[in-house]
């Protein structure tokens, strides 16, 4: 991973240096402090943009280089498009939109955070700075050398001019939290699997401890105790042994209940003796996208000292095809007591689920539970990779996953559950089977992991087409987006932070 951008604050009047990025809107129209630092370049934007079909429309940039009559090696007009349109979610749009304009290597520029209208919020020039350094991270540690026209890292020293800058550098604090958070999902996601395997990723979790948060690792042994059967039985097949870990972040008033993010963290998934097709299996890396999610939330949690208790749970198993791996007919138990029929092995991410979200919903009695999950390929049939499949039991945690998933941009679309769907994976030989049939694939999942919840306000996440191979966008080029972090930490801010 490279994130070597720093992002500082400074007031209008200063200087730029390096690169300059200016707003404008669909009208070209530029701000007054951004027309002071313009001078007599400020013609230059207009006649560029005639030149160049430039519109201003959101999102879009042109790139003026060697602009006459100002001391910086390019000048980058950021369109805003029309103002009454703007989201919240544009800002950290405009800072990634700044930042694909910068070229690898070391480099040096000034974002003046000014609208035509005025400065920018402090809360919004910090969603810039968020911005650049989420379109600037790459993950390129495995790289020993460049072939000719690849793209290396980003070494930057970035500028924000605005308005206030101790409020801003007070807003861009959480932010900056967030981001790490974002980097360490993103980080988990990319990493070959021959390094990340559950026992070193639990490892990387319990770094955590560093920022205050409590973390347990349970062992084979320890899961054998609980009767985590239904775990067990995926990872039995491979010779890395399969661990479950809790973090606890207690930022909240003692005996509060806590808020509750369970990962699916299958570091690599064969399939099992029910194997995959050579294709695209070494996607499969990736199959723990829940998992890593979970683990950024609890750092930007822990980092930004979030006043609230929260638990994160992640089971993490290698889905192997050995003599040893569970077979399609087998029967396993459940820490629940309940039995499960496996009719295809590579349905096991529901099977590490299972037990993880009946341990946390049995020992830590939580205010509800939110498991995120590359689980289904029926789900990218069904939403393709823009929206993740939310299942829920409880209508008015859907409906704030709703609202914050438009705020970040990690948007969720809610699926239905229904007793129809819940009989079509009743075993004859045991309590459930792990999978349904092939129609509805994505619901017979969530049906399957609703037996799990006890009655706990629940929403699970779909996340196959999210969390990773998703396409790029302006705040992520990486195959690893770290989906999910933005939206849960918004969720928790919102709604349950300080608050019984």
């Amino acid at each position: 991973m490279t994130d070597a951008v720093k992002v500082g604050f400074v007031p209008f009047s200063t200087a730029p240096r390096g690169i300059l990025v200016v707003f404008c809107d669909d009208t070209l129209k530029l701000g007054a402090a951004t027309r002071k630092v313009l001078g007599s370049a400020a013609d230059l934007v207009k006649r560029a943009a005639a030149t160049s079909q430039f519109k201003g429309k959101n999102g879009s940039a042109l790139d003026i280089l060697a602009p006459a009559g100002l001391k910086v090696s390019r000048l980058i007009v950021v369109g805003a498009g029309k103002l009454s349109a703007l989201k919240e979610s544009d800002f950290l749009k405009f800072g990634g939109v700044a930042a694909g304009k910068l070229r690898a290597g070391n480099d040096a520029a000034t974002i003046i955070a000014e609208l035509p209208e005025g400065a920018m919020k402090p809360d919004q020039a910090a969603a810039i700075g968020a911005g650049v350094r989420l379109r600037a991270y790459k993950f390129d540690r495995y790289k020993t050398k460049k072939k000719d026209g690849e793209d290396g890292a980003l070494h930057a020293d970035i500028s924000v001019a605005v308005d206030d800058v101790g409020a801003a550098r007070k807003a861009f604090a959480p932010d900056s939290h967030i981001v790490d958070g974002v980097i360490t999902a993103r980080d988990l996601v990319n990493e070959p699997p021959n390094i990340l395997f559950p026992v070193e990723f639990a490892r990387r979790a319990a770094q955590l401890r560093k920022l205050g948060v409590d973390v347990e690792i349970l062992d084979v042994k320890a899961m054998t105790k609980l009767g985590m059967g239904a775990l067990l039985g995926v990872a039995q097949g491979s010779t890395q042994p399969g661990r479950t870990v809790i973090m606890r972040w207690n930022g909240g008033k003692r005996g509060d209940a806590p808020v509750a993010f369970i990962g699916k963290g299958v570091c690599f998934d064969t399939g099992g003796i029910s194997i995959k097709g050579a294709s695209g299996m070494e996607d499969m890396k990736g199959d723990m996208g829940g998992a890593a999610c979970v683990v950024g939330l609890m750092q930007a949690l822990a980092a930004r000292k979030a006043k609230v208790n929260a638990v994160g749970a992640i089971g993490l198993v290698e889905n192997m095809p050995d003599g040893n791996a569970q077979r399609p007919g087998d029967i396993v138990t459940s820490m629940s007591g309940q039995t499960i029929e496996i009719i295809n092995t590579d349905a096991e991410g529901r099977l590490v689920l299972a037990d993880v979200l009946w341990h946390v919903a049995k020992k830590f009695k939580p205010k509800f539970m939110v498991d995120l999950a590359t689980l289904t390929g029926a789900i990218m049939v069904a939403l393709g990779t823009e929206y993740a499949g939310m299942f829920s039991n409880n209508d008015e945690l859907a409906e704030r996953l709703s609202k914050v998933g438009l705020e970040t941009g990690e948007r969720v679309w809610r699926m239905p559950l229904g007793p129809e769907y819940d009989k079509q994976i009743d075993s004859q030989f045991a309590d459930m089977k792990n999978t349904g049939t092939r129609n509805g694939g994505s619901i017979t999942a969530a049906q399957f992991l609703q037996r799990f919840v006890d009655g706990t306000p629940w929403a699970h996440l779909d996340i196959a087409g999210t969390a990773m191979g998703a396409p790029k966008t302006e705040i992520n080029q990486s195959w690893g987006s770290g989906y999910g972090v933005r939206l849960l930490e918004r969720l928790v801010a919102e709604y349950y932070e300080g608050k019984k």
